[in-house]
């Protein structure tokens, strides 16, 4: 692929060969080298990539397998015999890959007639101050679609406490899935059908980007297993599809484990968090 000079942005018009350079302890093939020929600076192939001076390349992968199968980023970094800051790195480097690739995927899906959408719960360092986390997946497939963390006011008997210690907080949940929907409207065909449960909000959002499309609400259900609420006990579910990708999300992924230790700090990190986990998901998972 021919790009533009990274530092004066000129044409490859201006680019001349200057060699090839092998990486250090790897088996891929020589990498070319440019110069250019107006700011005679030098770059190569491996400038534009998003690996780019990246270190131990070779434990990416393991990184990715830890991450997704409920182990924190303490213990990941212990495992491997890293330092914590580069697991953290490694994380981040992920999490961007990641994105990339589902931007890829939903690009080959088109006109998909059959949605399944609902919010999962989480909290950030403490339960007075709780996570809402839309999820949309393909019915039947179970290939994740996206999804957005938002923040969101505590309930029930938290609710006083949560205001008096942190003060009110504000209820982003709306936003959050209204910019999923908005994302998936080259994806989702205009006439589709929307399953979710009866929560009142859901309709007005599916009406706000797809106007022409079906929204069919299912009554909830307890939950049949302690900690796993996602799958539903009473026979066939409906929303099995959703709710067997969600109780997949809380078992893989250390953060949503219920009654666990390792709390997210940062809402921004739990998105990032989600996002290793549905390519991974949507990779090797449902594809196999």
């Amino acid at each position: 692929m021919k790009r533009n000079c990274p530092q004066c942005l000129s044409s490859h018009l201006n680019h001349v060969r200057n060699g090839f350079f092998l990486r250090t302890h790897s088996s891929t093939p020589p990498i070319q080298r440019y110069r250019c020929k107006l700011c005679r600076k030098e770059f190569s192939d491996a400038t534009f990539q998003l690996r780019y001076r990246q270190r131990l390349r070779s434990i990416n992968g393991s990184v990715e397998k830890l991450l997704v199968t409920g182990t924190s980023l303490r213990k990941i970094a212990f495992t491997l015999n890293i330092n914590r800051k580069t697991a953290e790195r490694k994380f981040h480097y992920l999490s961007n890959k990641a994105d990339l690739e589902l931007h890829r995927h939903l690009k080959q899906k088109e006109n998909i007639m059959e949605v399944q959408m609902d919010d999962m719960e989480s909290f950030e360092h403490t339960k007075m101050k709780p996570l809402s986390i839309t999820l949309a997946v393909i019915k039947h497939q179970r290939f994740i679609l996206g999804a957005r963390v938002s923040r969101m006011p505590a309930k029930g008997l938290l609710a006083k406490r949560s205001v008096k210690k942190y003060g009110k907080r504000a209820d982003g949940r709306k936003s959050a899935r209204n910019d999923l929907l908005k994302s998936l409207q080259e994806n989702i065909s205009s006439t589709a059908t929307f399953e979710t449960d009866e929560h009142p909000h859901y309709g007005q959002s599916i009406k706000e980007f797809f106007p022409h499309a079906q929204h069919v609400q299912h009554k909830g259900r307890r939950g049949c297993v302690v900690g796993q609420g996602e799958l539903k006990a009473g026979g066939f579910d409906p929303l099995f599809s959703l709710n067997h990708t969600c109780a997949m999300l809380r078992y893989q992924i250390s953060r949503l484990v219920r009654k666990t230790w390792v709390t997210t700090k940062k809402p921004e990190n739990l998105q990032r968090h989600i996002n290793i986990y549905i390519n991974y998901h949507n990779k090797k998972l449902i594809a196999a």
